[in-house]
């Protein structure tokens, strides 16, 4: 809480002191035409006289006034800008006075001959045009050989977490494109890491229309904030790009680049990276594709409200999936190629990318489980390898056959390899000091996996305005196959009566797989009024499973464990029809509509597809989930939003066989024929504003889920402390969350603080020994940011995050538990004499757990020295330091359900790396128009 007081109290200095300088002064005026009409929205900038540099800037009201605060006394450039018009400039002095009127500003249209010139010559940091607003680059500096990531954490309203996450406004960007096209696949952090900010004319920021009100004109109310990087003329005319490569102590090697060759029609990228320095390069959705997803990230092609369908997994085998991403020692290379094409009634858009991860993982881990009357504890030390090798390529054809007729042709796929070794000694103990069991363990797999989806969309617009029928198919195809293997000791410390695992256990598992999914789906839509629509659908879906595994047990001969061996086939199929209305008008949008869902389960099982006796599993679910939802543009980039859908479930095929599953001697699992669906009603609503004068954002929000019928885990722990696990639905899990984000410039274009903050209330319920058990969670999070850029020069990010957990368990209240994890963060950039830069960031982490007395303080210091050489400054030299205190430890803490886990990696520590960066510019395009060149 001290930590909390003392930035507060500066946060309040820095105000106050800033508010009450006598020697800031406050400039207004008013922008006019010729004829004294005012000029509603446009820009006013303050500039040196020396040499034009921007000093604050405002955006005038619908009367054409503008005031600018806080102004340093001194000489000043005022220049005004509005499309079409002649750029209006004047120098002038502050008054005495606490106010300076600089009365009406007239300005003068511009001739047509000379318009173009005009708007190149006559950049303003900032344009709105509609809901989009736009920045100029070159009036936000970075030094040479910044990324794009540099430069939007200059530009206000926006933030870049650490992960590279944007929020632009207060909302978090869902696409980043390049001059309107996708750049693998939308991934917002591939853009703005691999992309040089030289290269950026302006940033573009909006809100994208869902592909559905694309298609029909009917505005739907689904909003996307995207940010648009429109590209410099010349770099639109060559190649550009960048290559790394640093070597450091402790062999460190870091090896990266990128190379970009953009036109008007045709926009191609590559990337690589190779490294062991703990830094994958890649966003979610390229470790999703790490892993094998195969989702499309570019279009939907369900039709209807709501999540729909989702069907649980099937038993894919008992593999082990070793190490953590970017934790341990990590060997990553990875590269991919982008290419995409446009004309204007085609667009071609592919990807390709491959990686490859090694990780070695040291682990120990400290895990307290709640009982009903005590408690037992589970100590862990774990020595694990993963290799991960990922071949992802993805394929978008947009094909305009006409004026009404639309097709789109969508392709996806993925190969997978993944094997590793895991070495464990597990250890139970009753209370603290009881030894009840303990398992050595010595695993290992082998696995490769290929996936296929496949998806055609067409659309047809009829002539009258919104009226239109879409139809979808796809096809996706998972095949896999697996060696696993699985060696342990088991010892046991204490008597029982109940069920004993085998003391050795040698067991080589062998899966195969199979999944194929199809799908078709049908959405027509009618106006009924011009303010009214209906919309109806259809989605049909088959989905076919099989899965072989056998399994052998090498103590005995490799004779084959019918109890643990699996051959199975399921079919799931699903019918969803539903129908909405749509009301919209002037910015309100009103939906309210109803959806039937029916699904039928066969599925059949046996220890080896030779059996003749096959157990069958028959179900049939008939749910209606109902959607409603209002968006409200309330103008001047205002949004009011509240949606509720309803998500099902379908339980996965391993938690509906009544198998019991001892592969893992200390947790025994069994299924449960009787599972129902689980129906999650989410609700959300909130609030945002963005005021693009003062650069003030605002935005709320607020949700809550209830879950009917969601499957959980029951455990039943015996006095071995050997845990047997079985699903069952329990209804009444539920969480509400709200979140609050605020900031506003201390100084435009110098200096921004933002605030947030948020509150989530989770309730799940399990049984434990029988006896039920329910978990509260409340987390409270508070987080302050400050950005200080007052010139290329100096820049300083900040930010300090304080996360509190309050844990309770209802059936033994000595275990609750309260958790801080405490974030510090800074970093700063100096430009230093002799054309030195000097790079720092500091990050303080502090863990706490009064149950566990866990106060853990870890401070990481990383500091960088680099110059920039030659005229063109497109070569660097930097000598960089990671963890120089040497204090970094992967320290993790979770409490969720009946437990609570510690854990604690080796990690990579202090080393120093020496790299040389040369930055491949563009071809500067000179252009001569009526005497003026630019």
């Amino acid at each position: 809480m001290r930590h909390f007081l003392l930035s507060a109290c500066l946060v309040l200095l820095t105000l106050l002191t800033h508010a009450q300088n006598p020697n800031r002064v406050t400039v207004k005026g008013r922008v006019v035409d010729t004829t004294s009409v005012s000029l509603p929205f446009a820009t006013v900038m303050l500039l040196t006289p020396k040499d034009s540099a921007l000093v604050s800037y405002a955006r005038c009201d619908e009367k054409g006034a503008f005031e600018i605060k806080n102004v340093k006394r001194g000489t000043y450039l005022v220049k005004t800008s509005f499309m079409g018009y002649l750029p209006y400039q004047r120098e002038f002095t502050p008054g005495d006075g606490a106010v300076t009127d600089l009365g009406e500003l007239k300005m003068k249209a511009i001739a047509k001959e000379l318009f173009e010139v005009v708007v190149k010559t006559a950049k303003a940091p900032l344009n709105i045009r509609g809901d989009t607003i736009e920045y100029n680059a070159s009036s936000f500096k970075v030094p040479p050989g910044s990324t794009v990531e540099d430069l939007l954490k200059r530009l206000p309203g926006f933030q870049v977490d650490q992960d590279g996450s944007i929020r632009a406004q207060g909302q978090e960007v869902k696409r980043v494109t390049v001059d309107g096209k996708n750049f693998f696949g939308g991934d917002p952090k591939t853009a703005i890491k691999n992309l040089g900010a030289e290269t950026i004319d302006k940033v573009q920021v909006y809100n994208s229309q869902s592909e559905q009100s694309k298609a029909t004109g009917i505005d739907d109310g689904k909003k996307e904030k995207t940010v648009n990087l429109a590209l410099k003329d010349e770099y639109k005319k060559g190649g550009f790009g960048k290559i790394k490569a640093g070597g450091g102590t402790d062999e460190r090697v870091d090896v990266r680049g990128n190379y970009n060759r953009f036109d008007d029609k045709r926009q191609f990228a590559v990337v690589g990276l190779g490294n062991n320095i703990n830094q994958s390069g890649m966003s979610w959705d390229d470790r999703q594709d790490f892993y094998g997803s195969s989702a499309f990230r570019w279009d939907n092609v369900d039709f209807g409200f709501g999540g729909g369908i989702g069907s649980g997994s099937g038993y894919g085998g008992n593999f082990y999936s070793g190490g953590g991403q970017d934790r341990g020692f990590n060997n990553s290379y990875a590269g991919g190629l982008n290419y995409n094409f446009e004309t204007k009634k085609r667009k071609f858009s592919s990807n390709y990318y491959y990686s490859q991860r090694r990780n070695w993982m040291d682990q120990v881990s400290k895990r307290q489980s709640i009982l009903s009357d005590n408690s037992y504890e589970t100590n862990t030390n774990s020595n694990d390898y993963s290799k991960n090798d990922n071949h992802s390529i993805q394929v978008r054809y947009e094909d305009n056959l006409d004026s009404l007729n639309t097709l789109i042709l969508l392709g996806n796929g993925t190969i997978n390899n993944t094997d590793g070794t895991s070495k464990s000694v597990q250890e139970n103990f009753r209370g603290t000091n009881a030894l009840t069991n303990r398992s050595t363990q010595d695993n290992g797999n082998d696995t490769r996996n290929y996936n296929f989806s496949g998806s055609a969309l067409f659309r047809h617009k009829f002539r009258q305005k919104g009226k239109t029928f879409s139809a979808s198919a796809s096809y996706i195809l998972n095949s896999g196959k697996g060696d696993a293997t699985q060696r342990s000791l088991n010892e046991f410390f204490a008597s029982s009566t109940g069920y004993v695992p085998p003391k050795n256990l040698d067991l080589l598992n062998s899966t195969s797989n199979k999944l194929n999914q199809f799908k078709v789906n049908l959405s027509f839509v009618q106006p009924i009024t011009k303010r009214v629509s209906w919309e109806s659908f259809y989605n049909f879906g088959v989905r076919n499973d099989e899965v072989d595994r056998d399994v052998y047990n090498r103590l005995e001969g490799n004779q084959r464990n019918d109890t643990l061996s699996r051959y199975y086939t399921n079919q799931i199929m699903h019918n969803r029809l539903g129908t909405s209305l749509r009301y919209n008008h002037k910015g309100l949008n009103i939906s309210a509509g109803l959806a039937g869902i029916r699904m039928d389960l066969e599925s059949k099982f046996a220890s080896d597809q030779s059996k003749a006796d096959f157990t069958r599993l028959n179900r049939d679910y008939t749910l209606f989930v109902p959607s409603a939802g209002l968006n409200f543009d309330l103008k001047k980039n205002r949004y009011l939003y509240v949606e509720y859908s309803g998500d099902v479930q379908q339980p996965s095929v391993r938690d509906l066989q009544p198998i019991i599953d001892y592969s893992n001697p200390l947790v025994v699992t069994q299924g449960n024929p009787d599972l129902k669906p689980t129906v999650a009603h989410n609700s959300y609503g909130g609030y945002s504003y963005f005021n693009p004068a003062s650069f003030a954002r605002l935005f709320i929000n607020a949700n809550y889920t209830y879950y009917s019928n969601q499957v959980v885990y029951n455990q039943t722990v015996d006095s071995l402390l050997i845990t047997h696990s079985k699903p069952a639905n329990v209804s009444g899990g539920q969480n509400v969350g709200t979140y609050v984000s605020f900031g506003f410039p201390l100084k435009k274009n110098k200096a921004n603080i933002g605030f947030n903050t948020s509150a989530n209330f989770g309730q799940n319920y399990t049984l434990v020994n029988d006896i039920r058990n329910r978990t509260n969670n409340n987390n409270y999070r508070f987080g302050v940011n400050l950005d200080l850029t007052p010139s290329e020069n100096f820049t300083f990010y900040g930010n300090a995050n304080w996360a509190y957990n309050d844990v309770n368990y209802s059936i033994n209240t000595t275990q609750n538990q309260k958790i801080w994890n405490i974030n510090y963060n800074g970093q700063m950039n100096v430009k230093m004499p002799w054309g030195l830069y000097f790079n720092t960031t500091f990050n303080y982490a502090i863990y706490k757990n009064d149950r566990f007395d866990l106060n853990q303080n870890i401070p990481i210091l990383n500091m960088a020295l680099y110059k920039l050489l030659g005229k063109t400054k497109r070569s660097e030299i930097r000598l960089s330091g990671y963890d120089i205190l040497r204090k970094n430890q992967g320290i993790t803490q979770t409490a969720t359900s009946n437990y609570f886990v510690q854990t604690q990696v080796r990690t990579i520590t202090q080393y120093f790396m020496l790299s040389y960066t040369f930055n491949m510019r563009g071809i500067t395009a000179k252009m001569r128009r009526d005497g003026f060149s630019f």
